[in-house]
């Protein structure tokens, strides 16, 4: 059933008026400001995050050898989601990517809903990556104030999205081109200590894989809890979506994205953690203590493998930083535009959304503040409420999917230039994996206490957003 409660999302595309370049306009269109070669380098990098480079030593630890497997399942989940997100989004480009899907598929409430808790996600993210970054920092430059570096990045990388949408895409280009270059790294180096063929070293055949407890050495609990961390290590991957919509040819540049996901999940995924657990002990102190990565290059002794690793994790989190900022924006701006929050935020000068930007920025420094006065209540908090809002969200894009692109195939068949594998078979699998890890979810304490915090956002903003749109219909 298509729906008629609210307005269609904001035009995407140069302005038309060049007086409204320079001056505030409500709801005036974006520009498309990014390139095809920030398109391509914000997809491939978007995919090697933090959470890969630190937060995979505890699923590691907790899963062995078997992490492999739980990065290969939850990996075919993601690329089924962006699957189909790349479908919606290459027929119909939108700065607010899956909630404007969501809004039309379902309605207004499900659109407010699945992006007012990316948002939150988003913003909260912004301050773990700042706050991460600091420490980064701290130890480089002893006795200087974490919160002075958190200052810095957070008016940097705010200052940056206020300028040129241009500006975003060259430092992610950038950011993106540093990370593949050390993960490329990493994996030749890798393969060749694992065939032994790297000097000073020795194959380690199947010894780590097999013999340290066995692939399996915690059992099917331990496989479990690295599927719920390998989970959370994919989430932004949204985010280039939303950047497509800024690019110059949008169908086009999503519909690249979408189709390389698949090989970089497994080179980058499954292929790295394949090469950790191969050459070390799962049980290794170092996997958790300095990352996996730093502990990898340790023991094939490269020089400052330590220090390389914290330029690497460096760069990543400031890279999140911008992305987060970039997509926090970009859904805030689409949200009002649809008539969906505070009208003030959806001011465009510039052709940037700056008063979108500078709420998100405000919101994560924010949030850092949380930190630092209430890290155990109000932060703690936050953290909860955003655990599982990547699964949330994708239970959105999958039902979205299922009901437009049915739409597509009867009003606009020629859109359908990205389509989703096995619809609507896979589609459906898709849905019950997701449900499937909520599940899971229930089954480790400290997952559970996230879903409640998540459920409850959840239910909040859905109340929120049906009321609006009971109120929006019967005026």
């Amino acid at each position: 059933m298509s729906r008629t409660l609210t307005s269609p999302p904001p035009q995407i595309g140069p302005q038309t008026d060049p007086q409204n370049q320079s001056s505030p306009q409500q709801g005036a269109p974006l520009s498309n400001g990014l390139k095809q070669r920030h398109l391509s380098m914000i997809a491939l990098g978007g995919v090697i995050g933090a959470g890969l480079f630190v937060g995979s030593g505890a699923g590691i630890a907790a899963a062995g050898p078997s992490i492999v497997l739980a990065y290969a399942a939850s990996g075919l989940l993601v690329m089924f989601v962006m699957r189909m997100l790349g479908e919606l989004s290459a027929a119909n480009p939108a700065s607010g990517s899956f909630s404007v899907h969501a809004d039309r598929a379902i309605g207004p409430w499900a659109g407010f809903t699945a992006g007012w808790m990316f948002w939150t996600l988003l913003v909260v993210g912004v301050a773990i990556e700042a706050i991460g970054a600091a420490h980064i920092m701290q130890g480089w430059f002893p006795g200087t104030p974490s919160w002075l570096w958190v200052l810095v990045f957070m008016a940097f990388f705010c200052g940056t999205n206020l300028a040129a949408v241009s500006h975003f895409g060259e430092f992610e280009f950038w950011f993106a081109a540093l990370k593949i270059g050390a993960i490329g790294l990493f994996l030749i180096l890798g393969t060749l200590a694992i065939l032994g063929y790297l000097p000073g070293s020795d194959s380690p055949g199947t010894a780590h894989l097999l013999h340290d407890g066995g692939f399996l050495p915690n059992g099917m609990d331990g496989l479990l809890t690295g599927l719920l961390a390998s989970v959370v290590a994919y989430g932004g991957l949204e985010t280039v979506t939303i950047a497509a919509a800024e690019s110059e040819d949008p169908r086009r540049s999503v519909a690249r994205a979408v189709k390389t996901t698949m090989w970089r999940i497994g080179i980058v995924y499954v292929g790295s953690m394949l090469v950790i657990v191969a050459l070390i002990p799962w049980n290794d102190g170092a996997v958790t203590e300095s990352g996996p990565y730093a502990a990898v290059l340790d023991r094939l002794g490269v020089p400052g493998g330590g220090q390389i690793m914290n330029v690497v994790v460096l760069i990543a989190l400031l890279s999140a930083m911008n992305a987060n900022i970039y997509g926090s924006s970009r859904m805030a701006y689409s949200l009002v535009s649809r008539g969906q929050g505070p009208k003030a935020l959806g001011k465009v000068s510039g052709q940037v959304p700056r008063r979108a930007v500078l709420a998100s920025s405000a919101f994560g420094f924010a949030a850092v503040l949380l930190s630092y006065w209430w890290p155990t209540t109000v932060f703690a908090w936050l953290l909860n409420m955003v655990g599982g809002v990547v699964l949330i969200v994708w239970g959105f894009i999958a039902a979205s999917q299922l009901v437009l692109r049915r739409r597509l195939e009867r009003e606009a068949p020629e859109k359908l230039v990205v389509k989703m594998w096995g619809f609507p078979y896979l589609t459906w699998v898709t849905l019950a994996g997701v449900l499937g890890v909520l599940v899971l979810m229930t089954l480790d304490t400290d997952t559970r206490v996230q879903l409640y915090f998540t459920g409850g956002l959840a239910l909040a903003l859905a109340v929120t957003g049906y009321v609006r749109q009971r109120a929006a219909a019967a005026r």
